[in-house]
């Protein structure tokens, strides 16, 4: 660390409390939603090539806690990559502050979402802090979404 911040690269040592496995967080997913639905997600023409594609869909239905947005249109998203063989997804996630109160309850709805996907058998969360989140990742729909709730982005 050097009197500006933390090193560019270097990983931040955190306190996150981890879920226990087992621990279902819809309900409290729900309640900071303040029963707010998320909207639906975009239509796309085409349906989805392969595994990466149908995962990175599903993460539309994957609300951020704190606004009626997706982690997609949010930008907290970076990289989805699926093995269809494997059963896997791992889903490269950012947020948006590395104290970020929700990641625990994102990351368990991010699991929860994928392992519904028909031949998902496992989910891997890669947090990246570099480049650091900022409002430019917003999508221009989840701009337009936060606008329509009194967000200004």
């Amino acid at each position: 660390m050097n009197a500006d911040g933390p090193t560019r690269g270097v990983a931040l040592p955190r306190y996150r409390p981890r879920y226990e496995a087992g621990m279902d967080f819809g309900a409290v997913l729900q309640e900071t939603r303040g029963g707010r639905e998320l909207p639906p997600p975009p239509a796309f023409a085409e349906p989805a090539a392969d595994l990466t594609e149908r995962a990175r869909r599903a993460l539309y239905d994957v609300a951020d806690p704190e606004f009626p947005i997706s982690i997609v249109d949010l930008g907290l998203v970076r990289r989805v990559e699926g093995d269809e063989k494997a059963g896997s997804v791992t889903v490269h996630l950012t947020f948006t502050a590395t104290a970020c109160p929700c990641m625990d309850f994102i990351e368990w709805d991010v699991r929860q979402r994928l392992l519904e996907l028909d031949g998902v058998r496992g989910v891997e969360i890669v947090t990246e802090w570099d480049p650091p989140w900022t409002t430019a990742a917003i999508s221009a729909r989840g701009r337009t979404l936060l606008r329509s709730v009194g967000v200004v982005t």
